[in-house]
């Protein structure tokens, strides 16, 4: 039962009344795995520890299950999918608003428990929550929209029709950074069009994604149609490998990097199954010297410190004009001095939270170590903290070449790595040499630069004068080798939908 505070209210949802109850931090954690409509343990008792990445304190163990439990996981919504496809869009789509009606109502109690598991600040977690309610109530209306087609034949007396129907069972494999989001904008779009799942969360934050579960139980998800497996590192890859070779599972679903897409994508050869994937980038983040500078930086700080570096389409390489190369840089130090609070993401102020764990941190310090001995010149920061082991100073890097680490791979930290550049071939020959193509930032006031530039970067998703880009209603995908497929938008249902051709004679 919920710990509950004195509010509550009553939604009107597909013209039925439910009670919602905010719910406590603290009754919102689980410390059980969620497979076919029951809360279990491991089946051989062992757990894993979730810690809080900010002071390393302890927050709950959680099953550390191993393929014997996926398998379980696997056929529960391979048996719950003969029944869930056949309920109607009308349905799906109630339950879908519930979901997101729960969310919303609990948004601050799962903000809390992101940051704890997570370290991101409170604020950037209270707009992840309402980012990954969005999915919900997206995919809510998008599932009574899922249409068919007629073609008119070629030959007289047939009918030529085209349905869609859902894949089967998907396999959600999700990465650490926005915990609840990606787990919503993936499973949003299979529940709508009628299809069953099995969650895998990243073993450093699988308390979110048992707390969203645990709201869907309440919002009325039949047992068996949402499942959620969580294991340890040493667990992960044997499971990631079950999901992707089991030929129960139709499709698999995965944001993390590159690198482990490759190898879910290889598993998932010998079952020919579709493969959505949203991996790495390496984001350009363009500054022209026709820019407004103020919105430049301001663009900058908004796309580049959001949970803390942390984000598959943060700014990595800010390429920058020579004539506004000085001022800007210049600006942005200063805003960087006068606006970043660094700390536990519980403390009020706080903007820029740990990195999720000690890896990170080295990580980050090797490539401004690296950069640094290139020639590069520590403006600003550019060393640990002693707040706590993970935490990393933020940073602005200047004179950065294209030789150094930092421009060919992901930093994910808050280190603003700043590369001048004189003409516009030449910023567009800097932003496409990379294998990645996921997003693509720049500011100019130039408005025939700004439909020349947004064509040729190589990304699939484009900011020009705008560094805040995500939302429920886009296609989200990269080029190269960022991804397959789009999550989001009328086109996320796609990836869990059959597309079926009927030819009906004799008419």
């Amino acid at each position: 039962m919920y710990n509950m505070f004195q509010c509550r209210y009553s939604c009107q949802r597909a013209g039925r009344l439910f009670q919602i109850v905010k719910a406590s931090y603290s009754s919102l954690i689980k410390d059980k795995a969620y497979i076919n409509g029951k809360w279990v343990s491991a089946t051989d008792g062992k757990t894993f520890n979730v810690i809080n990445p900010a002071n390393g304190e302890f927050i709950r163990d959680v099953p550390d299950m191993s393929t014997a439990e996926t398998q379980l996981a696997i056929d529960a919504a391979y048996s719950a999918f003969e029944s869930w496809k056949d309920t109607t869009a009308k349905e799906r789509s109630s339950i879908l608003k519930k979901w997101y009606a729960l969310i919303e109502a609990n948004k601050t109690s799962l903000a809390e428990l992101l940051t704890r598991e997570q370290g991101k600040s409170m604020a950037d977690s209270v707009a992840e929550v309402t980012y990954g309610a969005s999915f919900f109530e997206w995919f809510a209306e998008e599932a009574r929209r899922v249409y068919g087609d007629v073609i008119p034949p070629a030959v007289p007396g047939r009918r030529i029709l085209v349905i869609k129907q859902p894949i089967g069972v998907a396999g959600i494999i999700t990465p650490w950074n926005f915990p609840i989001a990606m787990i919503t904008r993936k499973l949003g779009a299979a529940l709508a069009v009628g299809c069953t799942a099995v969650i895998k969360p990243a073993e450093d934050t699988p308390l979110t994604a048992l707390a969203i579960c645990q709201l869907g139980e309440e919002a009325g998800i039949p047992a068996g149609v949402v499942n959620v497996v969580t294991a340890s590192r040493t667990n992960t890859p044997e499971i990631g490998r079950l999901i992707c070779e089991n030929p129960k599972v139709a499709t698999i679903s995965f944001t993390g990097s590159t690198g482990v897409g490759k190898i879910l994508l290889s598993q998932s050869a010998s079952t020919v199954k579709r493969v959505s994937l949203e991996l790495g980038g390496n984001a350009p983040f363009i500054v022209f010297d026709s820019a407004d500078l103020d919105k430049a930086v301001t663009g900058t700080m908004n796309c580049k410190f959001r949970c803390s570096g942390q984000t598959c389409i943060c700014a990595n390489r800010i390429l920058v004009q020579e004539g506004i190369y000085e001022a800007f840089v210049k600006n942005l130090a200063e805003a960087m001095k006068n606006q970043l609070v660094v700390g536990n993401g519980l403390d009020k102020g706080v903007n820029i939270g740990p990195l999720i764990n000690s890896e990170a941190v080295n990580k980050v310090d090797s490539l401004v170590n690296d950069a640094v001995e290139k020639g590069a010149t520590k403006l600003i920061g550019g060393k640990k903290l002693t707040l706590g082991k993970n935490f990393y100073e933020p940073t602005i890097l200047t004179n950065v070449t294209t030789d150094m680490e930092c421009a060919h791979n992901e930093i994910f930290g808050p280190v603003a790595s700043v590369i001048r550049f004189k003409t516009e071939e030449e910023a567009i020959k800097i932003a496409n040499s990379t294998p990645y193509g996921l997003a693509g930032y720049f500011y100019s006031q130039d408005i025939a630069q700004i439909w020349r530039v947004a064509e040729k970067l190589e990304v699939g998703l484009v900011g020009a004068n705008e560094s805040a880009i995500s939302t429920a209603e886009i296609p989200f995908g990269g080029f190269k080798q960022s991804g397959l497929g789009r999550e989001g938008g009328k086109f996320g249902v796609d990836e869990y939908l059959e597309v079926k051709y009927i030819c009906m004679g004799g008419i």
